[in-house]
């Protein structure tokens, strides 16, 4: 029995779908006010069997911050995906974001190492990773310290992953992944599918940023392998390709049959849009489209080594360009 939290967001609802393409026997973790709908539709882009594997699905409600409901969770369970995190650059949940991913993660780890689990794999980003200086690829020895001026979604993820060290040092047996930025179909409102929504608006703006991505097939298909292998105690960059976000940018463009960003976003325009979205934030509670740390993230330059997991893997990743025309075709469909 595998246990999945964070089951109906991106990557756990295609991570899902590869379980049970596989005939593997899956619980998911959801809130009870989780819209299940998403992964079932999630499955439709791929399989005409949607229905059918949805079934399949176990799922249960479980607050992260619940340590029993947890526990009752992991009952009879082998292996635990930990994919569930909070994802937030409003300041205001600054805090919540931080304690729902650190103690959240906090209980899983007690949890698995109450249950004896087999194997936890946790979900952790390209976020909690020290930045480099001279554009110098960034690999899984450098780690993020505390005192410096980093995100809170940066602090909350660099915190989790020490939980899952602290379990590692009392017996646990676990892998951590490090995602770069995840291509893929889903809630076109939400994370990394909304950037398609967006480009298809008609984005006029490009920043000269760039950053690691990959796409969301293969990340699960990592995870599933080094789940399923000997190794533990280590922690695997998941990037495919570092790409400015410009470039990025104008591949959506091209599949959806949109103007490409033609206006360079320098700091005057970035800091109008940030006060603009401030006061209509203020004055009518409109959560705001650009916050500090998107200013910081689209403005920063980083590069990311996928050395590791392709020596360890002997794995090819899918062209980004692919990944792109994939879900872009995807979206179209979705909203014809």
């Amino acid at each position: 029995m595998i246990l999945l939290t964070g089951g109906t967001g991106m990557l756990g609802s295609h991570l899902l779908l590869d379980l049970l393409l596989s005939g593997c026997k899956v619980r998911a973790c959801k809130r009870t006010t989780s819209k299940v709908e998403i992964v079932k539709k999630i499955f439709s882009f791929y399989t005409d069997k949607s229905e059918e594997l949805f079934e399949n699905i176990e799922w249960c409600d479980a607050d992260m911050l619940d340590y029993d409901s947890i526990y009752e969770a992991m009952n009879g369970v082998d292996v635990v995906y930990h994919c569930a995190a909070t994802v937030s650059f409003n300041p205001k949940f600054k805090e919540q974001m931080i304690k729902n991913n650190v103690e959240g993660t906090a209980n899983i780890v007690n949890s698995a190492l109450q249950h004896g689990i087999k194997k936890l794999c946790h979900v952790s980003s390209i976020a909690a990773l020290q930045s480099t200086k001279n554009n110098k690829l960034i690999d899984e020895d450098i780690i993020r310290t505390n005192n410096e001026k980093i995100s809170a979604y940066s602090v909350s993820k660099l915190k989790s992953e020490l939980e899952v060290w602290r379990g590692i040092a009392e017996g646990l047996n676990a892998i951590i992944v490090n995602p770069s930025v995840i291509i893929g179909a889903g809630n076109w409102n939400n994370g990394s599918p909304r950037l398609i929504k967006t480009v298809n608006k008609g984005l006029k703006f490009y920043t000269k940023g760039s950053t690691g991505f990959v796409d969301v097939r293969d990340t699960v298909k990592i995870m599933i392998k080094l789940t399923n292998s000997n190794i533990s105690s280590e922690r695997y960059i998941i990037n495919a390709e570092n790409i400015p976000y410009r470039t990025i940018f104008d591949e959506i463009a091209k599949n959806l049959n949109k103007k490409k960003p033609s206006i360079y976003a320098g700091n005057f325009i970035l800091q109008t849009v940030l006060i603009l979205e401030s006061i209509a934030y203020k004055l009518f509670g409109k959560e705001p489209k650009i916050t500090k740390d998107t200013i910081i993230s689209a403005k920063s330059k980083s590069r990311y080594s996928n050395k590791k997991i392709k020596n360890t893997l002997d794995y090819k990743f899918i062209d980004i360009k692919k990944s792109i025309s994939d879900v872009c075709k995807i979206f179209k469909n979705d909203n014809e």
